[in-house]
């Protein structure tokens, strides 16, 4: 039986792409950037009304949430390329089993996750060269946002297997709603009662409790075939198993990323609070163009995955083609434009000269050459599409992580600059891009030979 859910939904599989690749990319672009809006609201009131420590507390934390984080986060990758193959495949039981796993799997690694970020936060932080007058507001802020976790995995499990079958509409008002509850939230609990970084963790977890229940009811109450029933709730080992082989090496290269950017975090700890400061402003901002490009990595997953499970592996090509044209695109006029107004964009985040100038140092080396970024994660989002997980992982691993922790340690050593510490992540990117894109041309051309035969 079908419902109204099938509005919501893309044909991937027939006619044109362009058009239904836009189609699916604009409501994600949107998603990732009010998710963004969560933590700019965050940046800006402790900025404006907490004080720069209190800001550069908040910053002093992503890099290492990401960390924890970015494993678990990588299961729901798992999750989107198997709906998207058993939907494109057309196996109904397959993807009903699939989407239960993928909730209750969503649940017990949230719940995992609060005890490994209270115990881990403290210890951590303290190991990454977090200044005096900082940590203790990171650590609250830690405690209080890693209480969310149940939260944050289920409405991206949830997103994932929605937007495996085309639906990224739907999310995006979810998010919506709950990013107007964050942001009044951060302003009653900072402004009003004056909580600090600890108001602006709270607001986040509600809104995000808000998310959670929206996308769950959503699954809950479609008649499509990816329905979730809470009587049916439980792990199928075999689906666990497919996940995680996807997942778990999608997860480490997230990891892998942020390992790096943790060192980096580290060695940016050494240049004092004003300089983390407008590292954080400056990396907020990033985050936008980031975002915008890093949609097309997830449509590069779901329109390869439901391709590739219908067996139509010469739209796998096409699919790739067309996201980096619109990734490069997307990247270059954000990416530039970020930079050219950055002097007016950090100005939101602090009053502060020298915030400012520290900020506007970083966005010099970063934004300018960040399409580099959207082409390589393009590229991976397009062999795990295929399945391919472990692939690129290993090339991110060599190509990104090492290369970063090597430069830190030689040449950042020996030349102590912001200027020579943020160079290494363009370097960095497009090396990796030209790795990733000599895979995918192997793996592509046997694909077409085996249809062949």
């Amino acid at each position: 039986m079908k419902d109204k859910a099938n509005q919501y939904e893309i044909d991937m599989c027939n006619g044109p792409l362009l058009g239904k690749i836009l189609i699916f990319y604009i409501p994600l672009m949107l998603s990732g950037i009010l998710q963004l809006l969560f933590n700019a609201a965050d940046i800006v009131v402790v900025g404006r009304f907490a004080g720069n420590e209190s800001l550069a507390a908040v910053g002093a934390t992503s890099s290492l949430t990401n960390l924890i984080v970015n494993l678990f986060i990588g299961l729901s990758v798992g999750a989107n390329v198997l709906v998207a193959r058993f939907y494109g495949a057309g196996q109904k039981e397959e993807l009903k089993s699939m989407v239960q796993t993928a909730v209750a799997t969503a649940a017990v690694s949230g719940v995992a996750l609060i005890f490994v970020g209270f115990f881990v936060s403290k210890p951590a932080l303290g190991l990454m060269g977090t200044p005096d007058d900082v940590i203790g507001h990171s650590v609250v802020y830690m405690r209080i946002y890693f209480a969310g976790m149940p939260f944050m995995m289920v409405y991206n499990f949830g997103s994932a297997v929605l937007r495996a079958v085309g639906d990224t509409r739907r999310p995006l008002y979810y998010l919506l709603t709950a990013g107007v509850v964050n942001v009044v939230l951060n302003l009653i609990f900072v402004i009003g009662f004056h909580m600090g970084v600890a108001g602006v963790a709270t607001a986040t977890v509600i809104s995000q409790g808000i998310s959670a229940a929206l996308v769950l009811r959503c699954l809950i109450v479609t008649e499509s075939d990816y329905k979730f029933v809470l009587k049916d709730l439980k792990i199928a080992p075999d689906k666990l198993l497919k996940m995680v082989q996807i997942g778990i090496p999608a997860g480490l290269q997230g990891a892998l990323f942020s390992i790096s950017n943790v060192l980096i975090q580290s060695s940016v700890n050494s240049f004092g609070s004003i300089a983390m400061a407008g590292n954080t402003a400056a990396s907020n901002i990033e985050g936008f163009v980031y975002t915008a490009m890093n949609a097309f990595h997830q449509a590069a997953i779901s329109f390869c995955g439901q391709n590739y499970g219908a067996m139509k592996y010469k739209r796998v090509g096409k699919v790739t083609a067309i996201c980096l044209a619109l990734v490069t695109v997307v990247g270059l006029l954000m990416g530039i434009g970020a930079y050219l107004g950055s002097g007016v964009l950090l100005q939101l985040y602090s009053p502060d000269a020298e915030v400012i100038r520290y900020g506007t140092l970083r966005m010099a080396y970063i934004c300018v050459p960040y399409f580099f970024c959207g082409i390589m994660d393009v590229m991976v989002g397009a062999l795990r599409g295929m399945g391919y997980s472990i692939m690129p992982m290993l090339v991110s691993l060599t190509g990104a992580c090492l290369l970063r922790v090597v430069w830190i340690y030689t040449l950042f050593r020996q030349f102590h600059t912001l200027e020579c510490l943020y160079i290494s992540y363009p370097i960095s990117w497009g090396l990796t891009f030209l790795v990733h894109l000599l895979c995918f041309g192997v793996v592509y051309r046997k694909l077409l030979v085996s249809q062949k035969t």
